[in-house]
């Protein structure tokens, strides 16, 4: 019998990570590796909004589904972690499988096509995940077990509910796509990403093969 994606969290957790054992001494020094590796992505403000756009086109997409990409963000700190706002990105590709997990809770490793799942992760430093059952974050925090940060998988009851998250997507009937990607900015961040926002022209999709629609809005 397959395992739910809950249980497969807590396998990558204990046999990837080693949860509930003694840490590995040597995790410290992975952390502060991937530490470094992400405070120079962070510290670059590369225009990911993009980054974001050509991960939602080189996605797979089921039998007449029109691709699409939405971009939401709000003042709401929704994640309850501190931030200014939130950013939240559906997309209706086919979505996470395990394999695709798998490879985001590890380092130099990917299984989609141009590395582009990673970019969720490497792009901003606490992302949380929704995705075929999925509900998962990351935190840039090191584990109290495994001592190891920003690639060890943690399953998201609240903060924010899928509840929440439908509320701001389109009200409590709504579907969401099949995966959402929820960013909380950091103070710093929060002008940008407003600014990538506001630069973001219907004149894109005349580049992209896949997407074919793109929205943009502000829910406050």
């Amino acid at each position: 019998m397959a395992m739910s994606p809950r249980e497969h969290i807590e396998e990558i957790r204990k046999k990837k990570f080693k949860i509930r054992e003694e840490p590995d001494p040597k995790n410290e020094d992975l952390h502060h590796a991937v530490n470094y590796l992400s405070a120079e992505l962070y510290a670059k403000d590369v225009h990911f909004l993009m980054v974001l756009i050509q991960n939602a086109e080189d996605n797979e997409y089921g039998e007449g589904v029109q691709p699409s990409l939405e971009f939401v963000i709000t003042s709401r700190d929704i994640t309850v972690t501190g931030a200014s706002a939130t950013l939240l990105v559906f997309n209706n590709e086919r979505g996470f499988s395990p394999k695709n997990v798998e490879s985001i809770c590890s380092i130099g490793r990917s299984t989609k096509k141009g590395h582009r799942k990673r970019g969720y992760i490497g792009e901003k430093a606490q992302p949380y995940i929704f995705s075929n059952g999925y509900q998962i974050r990351f935190n840039e925090q090191p584990c109290p077990q495994c001592k190891v940060g920003y690639i060890v998988p943690e399953w998201v009851d609240d903060n924010p509910t899928l509840s929440t998250v439908k509320e701001i997507y389109g009200g409590s009937d709504s579907v969401l796509p099949t995966t959402t990607i929820v960013l909380p900015l950091k103070p710093d961040k929060v002008q940008p990403v407003k600014q990538q926002l506001s630069t973001i022209h219907p004149e894109i999709l005349l580049f992209l093969s896949k997407i074919k629609r793109l929205s943009v809005k502000e829910d406050n």
